[in-house]
Order: structure tokens, then sequence, then C-alpha cells
């Protein structure tokens, strides 16, 4: 059906006589966002990824493009700087699943004073090239707000949103436009240092097949397994031990009308979102704590959905209880931190690690989603001596995939022209998760039923299959939950038609 831009996989342990320029352990965003500017710069790029793509913190965050208002608290001045110049490049870099987002923060006396924030909202604007986005302001609520009325004070910023899931699929969309070969359920399981080079071993996570690779440079953006893959895969170098720091969220039935977010102060001096989330529900998170052991067993605890509806009771007319919850998620960041600090405080830069003593590897260290792109070019930069001969940076003006367009109330509007026979909730969701990659999805097609079968919430078997062949995606998880967030919205009767179609198309 559709062109097939998979790699092909190889399945025997015959040593490949390719030697490749970086192979990159991890496909979380710095992975991929490593590999897309590599890529770019003209190496030969391979990149692992265990599970899916964004199946663990690049696909558990709060879903925003931002400078980090709270890190002003921590003077990570540098930090916030860097973010704020990115949220401008990423509005216009992607303006399909990025888009602005209006945030108020009431006032509660008895904590943070009003003279604070506003200091605090001043230094975020003057801190940040604003292009897109308008100042902050000072707010009274009026009686109809969604807050309690005795919240009467506040303020108005502005950030982004972003569906960080497919931030990461398109990115790595756009590494293997550029020759990247992007292999997702593939674990590197070891790595040698042989004549400079580095020999390493991937397995199927689906088959147990293993395939053999020589790479001149490693990188580990393993993400929270980080110093496992340090520890049991690369052990003939140094690693930093990390810190692992748990952030929780909750999605509830839509708690107000209208498109503002709300960022909500609590007396132990975390703050807390409350942000539209598709269409009909509101996402509210997170919470800090570290964790301890395997990244893989993070769930969020009873207290840590008790302290969420507590925050958000305290703040909001609605009222909700745990019978509300409709989905929860947990996200583990892997933080290098002093000791002394609380999980909340632990900076959230990056620390980029090159050991260039035998093979070169590069391990990546902390890191957030706004600055994932800054993050790709010191990588890239770090290892300039190594590859001597690559090109200079480019990404900051290359719109991401189906990104090639001004607004998404104007490419709905030429695609209603278009395909007049589409629902229009269905090409909304689509103008907002492909952008002009709905025409990929649309080639041949010229009626509703040519979209073949329809699963549930307007998820149609044409698309399902583009995802399988342009995406990576394999199970129904990858499909309605990093793909899609129809999993909000599936039946588990639907959920199980899906999974049998997935699996009849695998055999057939």
């Amino acid at each position: 059906m559709f062109d097939q831009f998979n790699d092909p996989i190889v399945t025997s342990m015959t040593q490949n006589s390719t030697v490749h320029d970086l192979l990159i352990i991890g496909g979380g965003i710095n992975g991929v966002g490593i590999a897309a500017d590599a890529a770019g710069r003209g190496l030969d790029v391979v990149l692992c990824e265990t599970n899916d793509l964004a199946s663990a913190t690049s696909s558990a965050s709060t879903k925003l493009i931002h400078g980090g208002l709270r890190y002003l608290e921590n003077y990570e001045f540098s930090l916030v700087r860097k973010a704020l110049a990115e949220r401008e490049v990423l509005l216009r870099n992607a303006p399909h699943i990025i888009t602005p987002m209006r945030f108020q923060l009431p006032h509660m006396p008895h904590l943070r004073p009003r003279w604070m924030i506003r200091l605090g909202l001043y230094l975020y604007d003057f801190l940040s090239k604003r292009v897109t986005l308008p100042a902050s302001k000072s707010l009274k609520f009026s009686a109809d707000s969604p807050l309690k009325n005795s919240l009467s004070h506040g303020f108005q910023y502005y950030d982004a949103w972003v569906d960080d899931a497919r931030l990461v699929v398109l990115v790595a969309m756009q590494a293997r436009a550029h020759g990247a070969q992007i292999y997702v359920q593939k674990k590197c399981i070891k790595a040698q240092e042989r004549d400079g080079l580095w020999h390493v071993t991937l397995q199927d996570s689906l088959s147990g097949e293993t395939q053999s690779v020589q790479a001149r440079a490693v990188v580990n953006a393993a993400g929270p397994w980080v110093d496992i893959v340090a520890s049991t895969v690369l052990p003939s170098k140094p690693h930093e031990p990390i810190r692992l720091v748990k952030g929780c969220h909750i999605v509830v039935p839509r708690l107000y009308v209208g498109d503002q977010a709300f960022l909500l102060q609590n007396s132990d001096n975390r703050v807390v979102f409350a942000i539209p989330y598709e269409d009909d529900f509101t996402l509210i998170g997170t919470t800090e704590e570290d964790l301890h052991g395997d990244p893989a067993t993070a769930a969020i605890a009873d207290w840590e959905i008790d302290y969420l509806l507590d925050i958000s009771n305290s703040y909001f007319k609605a009222q909700i209880r745990k019978e509300d919850v409709v989905h929860v998620f947990a996200g583990v960041r892997p933080l290098l931190s002093g000791e002394d600090e609380s999980a909340s405080e632990a900076s959230r830069d990056y620390t980029l690690a090159l050991d260039t003593s035998g093979a070169p590897l590069l391990s990546i260290y902390g890191g957030k989603i706004t600055t994932y792109r800054r993050l790709a070019e010191s990588a890239l930069e770090k290892l300039r001596d190594v590859f001597p001969n690559m090109g200079k940076p480019w990404s900051e003006a290359a719109a991401l995939p189906g990104g090639d367009f001004s607004t998404q109330e104007s490419l709905l509007t030429t695609l209603k022209l278009q395909y007049s026979w589409l629902p229009d909730a269905l090409l909304s969701r689509w103008v907002s998760s492909y952008g002009t990659l709905v025409e990929q999805i649309l080639v041949g097609v010229d009626s509703l039923a040519g979209l073949g079968n329809e699963f549930g919430a307007g998820l149609y078997q044409r698309e399902v299959d583009y995802l399988i062949e342009q995406e990576w995606a394999h199970t129904s998880e990858d499909i309605l939950w990093r793909r899609t967030k129809l999993g909000l919205r599936f039946s588990a009767a639907q959920r199980e038609a899906l999974e049998h179609y997935l699996t009849m198309r695998t055999s057939s």
C-alpha cells in the first residue's frame, strides 16, 4: 500500500562488513534527535531501540514545550533562556504537533507572594525571544471562572503544548529521510572494542534473532537506563551514577470550558499543571519523587493520585475523585544532581560525557524534551574531533515531516476542499497529528469506504497501515497511546479487534 521505508532486518550473526559512523542506543527524544542531526551532517547512522520509539520517558511528559518558569527559583537562567529560544524554533518547525498554549496562574496569598511571581514572569519574558507568543500580564478572575471564588487574582503567560510521542516519531522520520537506519524492537546486548571500532550485537526483541553491527562511535542515549547500559553492555568504559526522578500524571474528564491551562502552586513549593487534553479531558501533573530500582517498574502510587486530586480540588470548583480518573502514566527522568537536592530541585539540564580512551563513547545524561535539538547539536560538537569532516548544524531551519505549512487553520481549510468527503473531526485530528503527511495517508483514496474498516473512535484501517509501514508501529499500544491518544476512547472489544487485525497482518 505504502512505499516501504522501514529498514531491513538482518537475522544472522555473520559480521556485517559495513562500518557505520555512529550507533545510537535509545529511541527516545535525545536518541532520535542526535540521529537526525548526525545523518543530516552526512554521517552514517544506526539507531536501535529495545521497545518502541518514545516507549518510556519521552511519551510520559507533561506535554509542554516551555522554558520552565519554576526553574528560575533554582537560578537555572541559562537552561531557561536556552529552552525559551527553542520554544520559538519548535513552534515554527512543527506547527501540527506543537501549538501555543495560554497559562493562568492563580495566586494564593499564603504561598509565593504576588510580587515574586510578577518578577519571575517579567524575567521569563525578558529571557525569551518572543516572536509568536504574547507577554505575561496580571489577571482578575471573574465569577464565571472555573476557579473557586476565593481565587480572585492571578497572572497569565504563554508557552506551548506538544504531542511528545509524535515529536519523537517525526524526528525519527527526519533522521530516516537523511539516511539513518532506525531499528525498533532491537536490543543492544553486547558492545566490544576491537581495533578502534565498536563491534555491537543487536537482538530482535520479538524473534530473539541477532545481528552484528560495526561503528566508529557509540552514543548511549538510553535515558533512565543509561547507567544500566553502561554497566552491562559497555563495561569497559567509566560512567556517571544517575538519579532517577519519577513524575506521574492523571487524566480526568474535562474540568472546565476554555482552552487555557493552569499552573497551580502547592504548599510544598511544587507546582502542578492542569491542561486541556484531547478535547474531552484534563491532564493533571506532575509529582516528583526519587525512584530506586528498575525504571521499567515505575508506576503511580495511590498517594500520588490523592496528591494530584487534592491540589486540583483546592483550586477548581469542579471536584474530582479517584473514580473519575480515566488514565494514569508515570515517567522517569535520569538526572545528575547533588545528594542534598530534593527531586523537584534537581537540574533538568543535560550533561554529555565523551570518552575517547578507545573507541569513542558519548553518554547522554538528563535533558528535557524542549531542548532536544540543542542537545543534539552539542552532542555532535562533542564528536567533532572524531568526525572532523561532518557537516555544519542545519536543523534549526528544518521543518519536521508534515510541518511544512503555516497554520493548522489554513491547512485544514485547504484539505477540506480537497477531501470534502472526510468527516471534520477526523480531518482535524489528522492535521494536528500528521500535518501535510495526511496526503500520504490518502493517496489513491477518494471516499470514506476507501479508508477500510473502522476499529473505533475514527481509527481506520488505512491509518493503521500507514502507522505500521511508515512510523514503526507494531502493537495496539504503539498505535493507541503513542502514535495517537485514541486509547482514551477505545473499548476493550475495539482494542481486541485492532489486535486481531495486527496479528493477521503480521502473519499474512
